[in-house]
């Protein structure tokens, strides 16, 4: 293991976002999966007291938030292009959600990897564009390969966007290892081929669409990383947007920029304002980091080198 994948180790472990941490992303898809759930349960619940069978639910209720492969149902129902990767339901007959319970499991095992390495404004576009992209590949499936009874095909749950999610993180940090107590641990890579292997295993008996759209997803997280190394940033445009529709709420926030030497590489201090010295500071190491992400680790500079191996040894 190099410095670079050292160092992700040790700032995974120590920046991993908290539960009640502000503004922490991995905790409001946790929270929105999960209140879908309970939505939805709840209100399969309800119609199964009052007609005896959970039918109606799924056939009245779940088309609501489901995606169809069906282009001209999808027109009457656009918005489940975004519902369907947020909602999970027991499976028809059966109690124990196994499916959402197996989702927000890895969900919370690469996401917070990628949290950790890329920070807090990249990890729910990346759940998003893993969505899109399912649900694009599973619609472009549907209706091009003739076999396929299209009208009755839906797409329902996060394994897309997590299948997204969890190729991000493995790019970024394939040698970062989980259990590392346990003889040296597991590697991410590794993790993330045992993930694929058991969600596509999981669709393989169903229509094509299935597995494509959980491959569209994977692709989504792969194109997001390669688009990042080009100095692409997809996620700033959501980013920027967010932030927009919630500054119309606050009109007079104060907006403060600072250049990049007076917040990474300057202390002013009481110091002579000749007398500039370099500082090893957490935003400085993260810089390099991010550099390693787009370009990888043979492109730092001898003194950024060295900025990451004093800060590992810290």
């Amino acid at each position: 293991m190099g410095e670079a994948d050292r160092y992700q180790e040790y700032r995974i472990k120590k920046y991993r976002f908290t539960l009640g941490q502000p503004d922490n992303a991995l905790m409001w898809l946790f929270a929105l999966n999960v209140i879908f759930f309970l939505v939805l349960l709840l209100i399969r619940t309800a119609v199964s007291v009052n007609t005896n069978s959970s039918a109606a639910f799924y056939a009245d209720v779940v088309n609501w938030f489901q995606l169809p492969a069906s282009t001209v149902k999808f027109t009457q129902r656009p918005w489940t292009v975004l519902t369907y990767m947020f909602s999970d339901t027991a499976p028809v007959g059966g109690v124990i959600p196994f499916r959402i319970i197996s989702n927000m499991l890895w969900l919370w095992a690469f996401g917070s990897v990628l949290q950790a390495l890329t920070g807090n404004k990249k990890l729910i576009p990346v759940y998003l564009y893993g969505g899109f992209a399912g649900a694009l590949f599973f619609m472009i499936t549907g209706n091009l390969v003739p076999s396929i009874g299209v009208a009755d095909m839906w797409l329902l749950g996060a394994n897309p966007s997590v299948m997204a999610v969890a190729l991000a993180a493995t790019m970024i940090s394939p040698g970062y290892r989980f259990f590392s107590h346990l003889n040296g641990g597991i590697p991410l890579w590794v993790l993330t081929v045992v993930y694929v292997g058991i969600d596509l295993f999981s669709v393989s008996r169903l229509p094509i669409a299935y597995p494509v759209a959980h491959v569209g997803g994977a692709l989504a997280g792969f194109l997001f990383v390669m688009l990042l190394r080009k100095r692409i940033d997809a996620s700033a445009w959501m980013n920027n947007l967010f932030h927009w529709v919630i500054n119309l709420f606050n009109p007079n926030k104060s907006k403060k920029n600072y250049s990049v030497k007076e917040k990474v590489f300057y202390n002013a201090g009481n110091r002579s304002p000749y007398h500039k010295t370099s500082n090893i500071t957490q935003q400085r190491v993260d810089e390099i980091l991010d550099k390693i992400s787009q370009k990888g680790y043979s492109h730092l500079t001898r003194e950024e080198k060295e900025i990451l191996k004093k800060a590992s040894e810290e």
